[in-house]
């Protein structure tokens, strides 16, 4: 009886994986570490990471649970190597009598001094309304909050890249399908302009795009996706226009992503690398293990560190940039109850190819996907 009972839940599961004890996959990790450990919240989620003069500086929307009236936008900063304790920057309240959510919040030191701060609020993700808020003191304090025009909304999970004194900024709606498109400003967040969705949002959906450079001149998104791979476009004129949205040769789990192109010129991805079973609806799949993946061309990717593994989901929602000094940082979502910043020396990691979508060592067994 209880081997019957075991071989329906291996059926009924999704296939995830675990790895092979030969390759830890932690070398490069210079820092693994809680940003908090206590907070005026019990759920956290949507964590981004930037650098300023005075450090680097993190935040994330926390509350009772997401979209609930009370989440709002809380930070940190890294001061003597020791995170702050969190402080909240933003709320969702609209008027006397409306309150929502805030959602997924994007931070960006600007070369004139400024950090920006984007994030959305609203009942729902179809809901969204964008809004920004600026600070001239590194995230010390902030002046009031602007609201993005009608229609737009901002990064919508992942930073913004300068390119020629503009701001380009990864945007994705879902109302009407999941698609992907840019808005930029010229004057840090003063206009806006953006561009028509790069795909159908129906035969390939996509949300929540990362942009990558390359040296010959062209660029890289990398997005979620419901199709059970990250999927990708290429732009050879400086994103006027962009090719096909395609599923690109790594997995994704119905989870958010990030990527940052190096100082070296290679492409460094932070993901979940589960591919989530077919039976499953919407390609969601468990939020676990959490994987750094190495390309030189955006298309031939080598397996460098996974930073969880645990069976107990919630691994997600990564945000990394590379400092000054070289190393990279990188801030993710841990078990919705905190969050979590990882340092690497990118010059000390240890990769090996990643063949037909299968992490090295990859073993197969059955895990619950993630529930939300």
């Amino acid at each position: 009886m209880k081997r019957k009972l075991l071989i329906g839940l291996l059926v009924t599961l999704p296939i995830t994986g675990v790895y092979a004890q030969k390759n830890t996959w932690k070398t490069g990790i210079l820092v693994d570490e809680f940003i908090y450990t206590e907070a005026p919240f019990p759920q956290a989620h949507a964590s981004t990471i930037a650098e300023t003069p005075a450090g680097l500086i993190a935040a994330w929307f926390g509350g009772t649970k997401e979209g609930n009236k009370d989440v709002c936008i809380w930070t940190s900063k890294l001061v003597n190597n020791k995170w702050t304790a969190p402080e909240k920057a933003a709320e969702g309240i609209i008027n006397d009598t409306t309150r929502y959510a805030c959602y997924n919040p994007v931070l960006f030191y600007a070369p004139n001094g400024e950090l920006l701060l984007f994030y959305k609020i609203g009942p729902n993700v179809a809901g969204w309304t964008g809004w920004m808020m600026r600070s001239n003191d590194y995230g010390k304090t902030w002046i009031q909050r602007e609201a993005l025009p009608p229609g737009f909304l901002g990064p919508i999970k992942n930073k913004p890249l300068l390119v020629n004194n503009t701001l380009i900024c990864p945007s994705s709606t879902e109302k009407n399908g999941w698609k992907v498109h840019f808005e930029y400003t010229n004057d840090l967040g003063k206009t806006w302009t953006k561009s028509g969705d790069i795909n159908d949002g129906i035969i390939v959906s996509a949300i929540q795009p990362s942009i990558l450079t390359y040296k010959n001149g062209s660029m890289q998104v990398l997005c979620r996706s419901k199709n059970r791979a990250i999927n990708e476009s290429w732009s050879k004129d400086g994103g006027k226009t962009w090719s096909e949205m395609k599923a690109s040769s790594l997995p994704n789990n119905n989870s958010g992503t990030d990527a940052v192109t190096l100082k070296d010129g290679r492409q460094l991805l932070v993901y979940n690398h589960v591919r989530p079973a077919d039976s499953l609806p919407n390609g969601k799949g468990a939020r676990t293990p959490l994987n750094v993946a190495i390309s030189e061309d955006g298309k031939t990717w080598f397996a460098a560190l996974i930073l969880e593994d645990s069976p107990i989901s919630q691994y997600s929602y990564p945000s990394v940039i590379q400092t000054n000094d070289g190393m990279v940082h990188i801030v993710y979502t841990w078990r919705r109850e905190r969050i979590k910043h990882v340092a690497i020396d990118p010059a000390k990691l240890k990769l090996e190819p990643i063949v037909n979508g299968q992490w090295p060592g990859f073993v197969a067994v059955a895990t619950a996907p993630s529930v939300d």
